[in-house]
C-alpha cells in the first residue's frame, strides 16, 4: 500500500480542492491519502463525498501549537490529528479562535504591505477566500505573485513573510493542551516534520520524551525537511519511546513543489493509528 499522511487541501492553505486532491492521490497510485488541513475539518465532506473506488481517506487536522523547546523558548511546533470527532465542543471552540486569528494575522499583514506602497488589496485577499476558511502566509504569498512583486511562493516566504517588518504572530494551542483535546475527541496525535531544522526551531528529543508522556501518539519521520541522520535519529527516538512512525509528503498542490506520495507511511502504522482512534474511521471509496 501507498500511504501518504499529511496534505492540504484549498480548505486551508493548499492549491487543490478537497475534491481534486482525493482524485489527483488516486491518480498518484495512492491507497490512502490524509486530509489535514490547518485548523479545520471543512473539506472532509467534499473529499469523503469524491473518494474515488478503492481509496482509503484518513480524515485529520494540522494544528500549529506553542510548546518549550527544550531550551529555555517557546516555539510553535505543528500536530497532525487524526480520525477524531470534529463536534467535540473544545476543540471545535479552539479551532475556530486559531481560524478567526489567522484570519487577522494575514489582513493585518497585508494592511501593512499596502500602507507600504505594495500593489496588495487586503479586501480582496481576504474576499478570495473560503468563508470561515483558516488564512495562511501561502495566500498572501500567492497575491505577492498575482501583482509581480515575487516569482514563486518560495521567494514570497524568504523576502517578505519569515520574519522581519511584515510578519504578525499569532496565539497558539500549548501542545499538551492540543494533545489532551485531540485525545478526549477520540483522536490520535503525530508530531509533524519534528527535527525539520530548515523550518525552524525545533525541540529537543526530551522535549519529544515529554510529549510522549503527555499522550502523544507518534512521530513524522519521513518528510521532505528530514535528511538521512534526521530520520535515522528520529525513527531511533520513536522506537525506544513506543511511538507510531509515519512518513508523508506535505503537499500543498502547486503551493509547493513536493509531489503526493513523495513519503510513504507502512501500513502496519496506519493501522496502529485507527486502531488507537475511537473519534472516526477511515472511510474507503
Amino acid at each position: 500500500m501507498v500511504i501518504d499522511l499529511h496534505t492540504h487541501s484549498s480548505e486551508s492553505d493548499g492549491t487543490d480542492s478537497p475534491a481534486e486532491l482525493v482524485r489527483a492521490a488516486a491518480k498518484a497510485g495512492l491507497d490512502a491519502v490524509a486530509i489535514t488541513d490547518h485548523d479545520t475539518a471543512a473539506g472532509w465532506a467534499e473529499a469523503a463525498a469524491a473518494l474515488p473506488p478503492g481509496l482509503r481517506l484518513v480524515r485529520g487536522a494540522e494544528l500549529s501549537c506553542a510548546c518549550p523547546d527544550g531550551r529555555g523558548r517557546t516555539i510553535t511546533v505543528h500536530l497532525l490529528a487524526y480520525l477524531y470527532d470534529p463536534t467535540h465542543a473544545a476543540l471545535m471552540a479552539e479551532q475556530s479562535r486559531l481560524r478567526e486569528e489567522r484570519r487577522y494575522r494575514l489582513q493585518k499583514m497585508a494592511e501593512m504591505m499596502k500602507a507600504d506602497g505594495f500593489p496588495i488589496d487586503p479586501v480582496d485577499l481576504m474576499a478570495r477566500l473560503p468563508f470561515d476558511a483558516p488564512a495562511g502566509r501561502p495566500h498572501l504569498a500567492q497575491a505577492l505573485i498575482r501583482a509581480g512583486m515575487v516569482e514563486s511562493v518560495d521567494e514570497a516566504f524568504a523576502t517578505y513573510l519569515t520574519g522581519g517588518r511584515y510578519y504578525v504572530g499569532r496565539t497558539d494551542t500549548p501542545v499538551e493542551r492540543a494533545i489532551e483535546m485531540i485525545t478526549e475527541a477520540g483522536g490520535v496525535t503525530v508530531l509533524a516534520h519534528p527535527f525539520a531544522v530548515s523550518r525552524g526551531p525545533i525541540v529537543t528529543a526530551d522535549v519529544v520524551r515529554s510529549l510522549a508522556s503527555a499522550g502523544l501518539a507518534g512521530l513524522e519521520v519521513d518528510h521532505p525537511d528530514h535528511d538521512v541522520a534526521t530520520r535515522e535519529s528520529l525513527r531511533s527516538l520513536a522506537s525506544s519511546l513506543g511511538l507510531i512512525v509515519t512518513g508523508s509528503s506535505d503537499y500543498h498542490g502547486t503551493n509547493k513543489t513536493v509531489r503526493l506520495g513523495a513519503e510513504t507511511t507502512a501500513p502496519e502504522m496506519l493501522d496502529a493509528l485507527a486502531e488507537r482512534a475511537t473519534g472516526g474511521k477511515i472511510l474507503v471509496g
